[in-house]
């Protein structure tokens, strides 16, 4: 598989679950995940437990519907870049959003290494008060 087809692939299965158990096929061990700074899960997570555990974890259990909607990748050696739109509901207000966000990922050897959030931070915390 391309770099380009990896990172698709942990966005575009038929569901979250898939997309998940492919992202855990392809990130390194030691993979660095880094949530935007404002964002409510923002900061650095060493290896995937680590991310399960303070981000997906949290929004399959804090949030209704919450998703990625990708609209464009831009891949170039070792770096793909998807951007598109994140939406959902909090449980705790109601209240719906949606945020443009670009995600950049790095891949050595077929293993994704580093991911890097890019997000409007304003609307997702807007819609958790």
């Amino acid at each position: 598989m391309t770099n380009l087809e990896i990172i698709k692939s942990t966005y575009e299965g038929k569901t979250s679950e898939e997309n998940g158990e492919n992202l855990a096929k392809y990130v390194a061990d030691d993979i660095s995940w880094t949530e935007a700074k404002g964002f409510p899960y923002g900061g650095t997570y060493i290896g995937l437990e680590n991310i399960t555990k303070n981000v997906f974890a949290r929004l399959g259990s804090e949030w209704i519907d919450y998703k990625f909607t990708p609209e464009d990748y831009v891949a170039s050696d070792d770096k793909v870049v998807a951007f598109g739109t994140y939406s959902g509901t909090y449980k705790k207000t109601g209240k719906p959003f949606n945020a443009r966000v670009a995600h950049i990922w790095k891949l050595k050897d077929g293993k994704i290494i580093s991911f890097e959030q890019f997000v409007d931070s304003q609307t997702v915390s807007d819609s958790m008060k």
